[in-house]
């Protein structure tokens, strides 16, 4: 399969960007925070449940002679995903209220678990909840030691623990498996955490403040060990955002302020980096979300291109999906997540011949789509004798 021109997406892009500096100061950061990682927010009241929107036409990429391997299925925005249309009567009595709903306006971190999507709202300091099974949305604050000031991403453990970076807290807040806080992590100018990963019982944090992944015990807290630090080199890093961990337990950063990926093994020692500033295909301007699947393969969200590339393990570029004109209608894309176990809940938006092997979650800060679903497989009948994405 020929690699998928990248061109529409990035032309005209200008690669040079202003980063912030870590060293400002606390107010302003949260100014900037907001600004760099801008997410969501919500208002009005609730309708009733229905189904989510799904796409209104089948999309695919890469696009022909190449055969399919992903295929845009779905898109979620707020509280209205869930909301019925109502008949004539009952419009009349409803009035302009009925299906507004609480709208999501910008978003960056993502999880699924348990047939629930998790969308962190980093501007009302809130986390939407999409409950696809029981067709309901709902939002979590946080209360009292467990509110939420300026949350930026989450992930879910296998137990439905949840780990919620706060760079306005500056802590990691845990909740369990029925949203009710735990505990929090972080002493006094410990961290300035956005994002973790988990392996075993070790929590990875990147530290954007020091350019540095902090790992902590997932139930103390306790620090570990730690690696990084500011620089260009290898091993070093420059304002990291996002962080993945494939299954042999490497280590996945997306080196932000470098315009690169960055591979380490699960104490810490650099193994690989890849990629590069430009506006060319495999290169990046504004890497973010980054995600791995089982077969190794690393998707990377940039938010200058509006797309996803996808990376073998080694670096090389396979293929690159949603930009704007193609139909997901990705802007400035933050979060990329992959999912195994909920695949079943979005077999019916997929063509009846894909085979949906897992599902992609991508967020994006500013678009119309807030949380675009993707499915991976394979479409029966086709020929994948010279697919060049491995298995």
């Amino acid at each position: 399969m020929a690699v998928p021109a990248l061109l529409a997406a990035t032309r005209g892009v200008s690669t040079k960007f202003h980063f912030m500096s870590p060293f400002i100061s606390r107010p302003c950061w949260h100014v900037a925070s907001f600004l760099f990682f801008v997410a969501l927010a919500g208002c009005a009241s609730a309708p009733p449940p229905a189904k989510p929107v799904s796409a209104p036409a089948a999309v695919f990429y890469p696009t022909p002679p190449d055969p399919p391997r992903i295929q845009y299925l779905a898109t979620f925005t707020g509280e209205r995903d869930f909301a019925v249309k109502l008949d004539g009567f009952a419009q009349f009595i409803a009035g302009d209220e009925q299906g507004k709903g609480r709208t999501l306006v910008t978003l960056y971190g993502i999880a699924l678990f348990d047939g629930r999507i998790y969308a962190v709202d980093s501007k009302a300091a809130k986390i939407a909840i999409f409950d696809l099974v029981k067709q309901q949305f709902r939002l979590l604050t946080g209360a009292g030691a467990g509110r939420l000031q300026l949350p930026i991403n989450i992930t879910v453990d296998a137990d439905g623990t949840k780990y919620v970076t706060d760079t306005g807290r500056n802590q990691v807040l845990v909740y369990d498996r029925d949203d009710t806080y735990q505990r929090a992590y972080g002493e006094k100018e410990q961290f300035r955490p956005v994002d973790t990963a988990i392996n075993g019982d070790r929590l990875y944090v990147i530290d954007i403040l020091h350019h540095e992944v902090q790992v902590l015990n997932k139930r103390t807290g306790k620090l570990l060990f730690k690696f990084g630090q500011a620089g260009p080199k290898e091993g070093t890093l420059f304002q990291p955002t996002n962080i993945a961990i494939d299954a042999n337990g490497d280590v996945l950063v997306a080196d932000t302020g470098n315009f690169r990926v960055q591979r380490f093994n699960a104490e810490g020692k650099p193994l690989r980096v890849f990629g590069e500033v430009g506006d060319t295909p495999g290169t990046f301007a504004r890497p973010k979300g980054i995600a791995v699947d089982r077969a190794g393969r690393i998707y990377v969200g940039d938010a200058a291109f509006q797309n996803v590339q996808v990376f073998e393990g080694d670096g090389k570029l396979l293929m690159a999906f949603g930009q704007p004109e193609k139909g997901a209608g990705m802007s400035l894309p933050a979060a990329v997540k992959i999912d195994y176990d909920n695949v079943a809940l979005f077999k019916r938006y997929a063509d009846p011949k894909f085979n949906i092997e897992y599902v992609i979650l991508v967020t994006s800060q500013v678009a119309p789509n807030k949380i675009d679903v993707f499915g991976f497989g394979r479409m029966a009948g086709a020929d994948y004798s010279r697919d060049t994405v491995p298995r």
